[in-house]
């Protein structure tokens, strides 16, 4: 008997990363040496994140994945003064949009805008998808401690629903103050910094940016505007239910349902969250048409998250819809 052959299903992730030189030298310098005993790791990863071309594409085709949607890596440029701030974004903006063009089927790519410049940054995000090709924007968490549900930085959010385009909403640490209050403990600095970011705290945050988000009223003044989070939700679908409950419109005086929104403007990645129990938990919570796929390169495997889609417990129709059907929809992407 002659088996069938399977086709594999296209996959295109959404939260993997590069840097530039200026940004290297500015608010990546934290990138060299990151971590205790981590330097070998940090200097191979940032060649990683350097590398817009041949090498990156190679271990895409070893793992199976067919575009990167390519963002600047974290902190961004949120935390720098506004002069800085455009300086730094323009110059990775003209980089990545370099980078699409010359691989334009392998890579696409989400603005950096000058945060701390509201009027700058929502000019920067119309030329960089009108004139630079990139599909959207990605936001590394608070301003200086500032969310977008602070009224200034409206102007980014008209633009982005105008120009049909999502915001990636990425962790950062939280402000100073909560790290002090909350995460510096009896224990060592290491196991505090690892609390406050990967461990606990930028999840946390990021969540807290998309519900504070909710209920200053952004999504009702712009209901077409989507966002999109990773980590497979940032615990949002393990507490949507609770959120819903104990936030009730009579309470919120919005037009609809926290759960309403959490389902209707936000998209979940997965990057580097290979866990099925959590992913079922999510698709449970706001089905298959609201995930997609990603790996959070060169910090997770793309190999282990190619095997981990492969076999996540959904039909095949949803897997392709995951893999790359939602991503190629919300951002017109063509692979």
């Amino acid at each position: 008997m002659v088996m069938a052959r399977v086709e594999r299903i296209k996959a295109i992730a959404l939260e993997e990363h590069f840097v530039t030189t200026s940004f290297m030298e500015g608010p990546g310098r934290w990138l060299r040496g990151r971590g205790s005993g981590a330097q070998a790791r940090s200097v191979r990863q940032v060649d990683q994140l350097l590398d817009l071309g041949e090498g990156r594409i190679a271990a895409m085709d070893e793992a199976g994945v067919d575009m990167q949607v390519l963002s600047l890596n974290s902190p961004g440029v949120e935390q720098l003064e506004a002069e800085e701030a455009i300086r730094i974004a323009r110059d990775a903006n003209e980089c990545l949009s370099e980078a699409v063009q010359h691989h334009p089927r392998r890579f696409a790519g989400f603005a950096t805008l000058p945060m701390p410049s509201p009027v700058d940054a929502a000019d920067e995000l119309e030329r960089a998808v009108r004139k630079l090709g990139l599909s959207g924007a990605a936001i590394n968490g608070h301003v200086a401690g500032r969310y977008l549900d602070d009224r200034s930085f409206w102007p980014i959010l008209e633009r982005a629903e105008a120009l049909g385009v999502p915001l990636y909403i990425h962790p950062t640490p939280p402000p100073q103050k909560v790290v002090e209050a909350s995460y510096i403990g009896s224990y060592s600095e290491e196991v505090a910094y690892t609390l406050s970011t990967s461990g606990w705290g930028w999840h946390i945050e990021t969540a807290l940016y998309v519900l504070r988000m909710i209920l200053g009223g952004a999504f009702d003044e712009y209901p077409k505007l989507q966002v999109i989070i990773g980590h497979l939700g940032e615990a949002l679908p393990f507490m949507l239910q609770r959120i819903d409950k104990n936030l009730p419109r009579e309470a919120t005086k919005l037009k609809r349902s926290m759960a309403e929104y959490l389902r209707g403007n936000v998209h979940y990645t997965f990057s580097g969250f290979n866990f099925t129990p959590a992913f079922v938990d999510l698709l449970f919570e706001v089905g298959a048409d609201r995930i997609m796929f990603s790996v959070d390169y060169p910090y997770g495997s793309m190999v282990k998250a190619r095997v981990f889609l492969d076999g996540i417990p959904v039909s095949t129709a949803d897997r392709e819809k995951i893999a790359h059907g939602n991503a190629e929809r919300l951002m017109s992407l063509h692979i």
